[in-house]
């Protein structure tokens, strides 16, 4: 190394973090996983919801010229017999939103659904505001939840003058808002196969798993069928709620994957500490880095912070490793 490179207090701060994320990482020891936690059962999913309502009980805070709340409000006064035209309502209590929920798999009816409510007009603040009640669709367009309620705003408006920087206060949440009406029917007591679909594409992971679950039951019941699908038969002696949940509690030893993840817009970098580096002369800026011999990330690091290396610098000397093939890892850049 040349000579030092002298940083200001927020670089210094940065370089620091990575070093405490790259030693974090460094300790990290491989243990096992359940199959359940790296795979998922192909028909057993969530699904999202979507709907459009009205917000009221608003303090002047809502929607001010926004002709499709001015219509939707005209509508909804009409079903109660009050006809108005919607170009007469200048009312600021009432804000358009749209509102979202997920359906998990296999809800009932009764079920109780978190929902997040969003305005979409030019409405400054949900706060205090009541949800009508509004229907939410999934994509076939049925009908499978009813949401209605009282809004939970996690902030409020900062004036600009202030200094404070102003909390999101046009989306909120409505814990248990919605309630579901309409189930989505998976027959899974009956069935007596089932797909499992791993997480990430790996051929080795698929293969091992089928001989892992082959053994524990003592019989053919899975078949790897591509890096990432393994096809599942059920035993005659089990119950296909039984098998799967014996299945996913099943320990599997994932390899450890040799990859580095850099976040460009936060200086945070983190790797495996015995990711080897072929010998190589790096120059960057001041900086003259020769490893003579082959090496690893722990060594690297030792060398970026003996001479505080700024993050900007770090990012791009493993991205010339990389390209230069001298770093035996995957590069992730976010």
């Amino acid at each position: 190394m040349e000579e030092t490179i002298h940083l200001d207090r927020f670089e210094k701060k940065m370089a620091i973090a990575f070093l405490i994320v790259f030693y974090f990482v460094a300790t990290i020891n491989l243990f096992a996983q359940k199959i359940g936690d790296i795979s998922s059962i192909i028909g057993v999913r969530d699904n999202q919801l979507i709907g459009y309502g009205l917000v009221v009980g608003l303090t002047g805070t809502g929607d001010s010229s926004s002709a499709f709340t001015n219509q939707t409000l005209a509508n909804l006064l009409k079903n109660v017999n009050v006809k108005l035209d919607p170009k007469d309502i200048k009312s600021k209590n009432v804000a358009a939103v749209v509102v979202t929920a997920t359906l998990p798999a296999f809800a009932r009816q009764g079920d109780k659904l978190d929902i997040t409510i969003s305005s979409i007009g030019d409405a400054k603040s949900l706060e205090g505001g009541t949800l009508l009640l509004t229907p939410l669709k999934a994509v076939d367009g049925k009908i499978y939840a009813l949401a209605q309620g009282q809004l939970t705003i996690g902030g409020f408006n900062v004036g600009q003058n202030r200094g404070v920087q102003a909390h999101f206060t046009t989306s909120g949440k409505l814990f248990a808002g919605a309630t579901v009406e309409r189930e989505i029917a998976y027959d899974l007591y009956h069935r007596t196969t089932a797909t499992l679909s791993l997480k990430r594409t790996n051929f080795n992971n698929a293969v091992n798993i089928q001989k892992l679950i082959n053994k524990t039951f003592k019989n053919s019941v899975a078949k790897a069928i591509d890096p990432r699908t393994i096809q599942l038969n059920k035993p005659k002696k089990l119950s296909m709620p039984e098998f799967l949940a014996q299945v996913q509690n099943i320990d599997f030893y994932v390899p450890q994957e040799n990859i580095v993840v850099v976040d460009e817009r936060t200086g945070t970098i983190v790797a495996g500490s015995d990711i080897a580096i072929d010998p190589i002369v790096i120059t960057q800026g001041d900086m003259i880095i020769k490893i003579t011999k082959r090496s690893n990330m722990t060594d690297l690091a030792d060398i970026f912070q003996k001479y505080h290396a700024k993050p900007k610098d770090i990012i791009s000397i493993l991205e010339t490793l990389k390209t230069s093939g001298a770093l035996k890892a995957t590069l992730k850049i976010n």
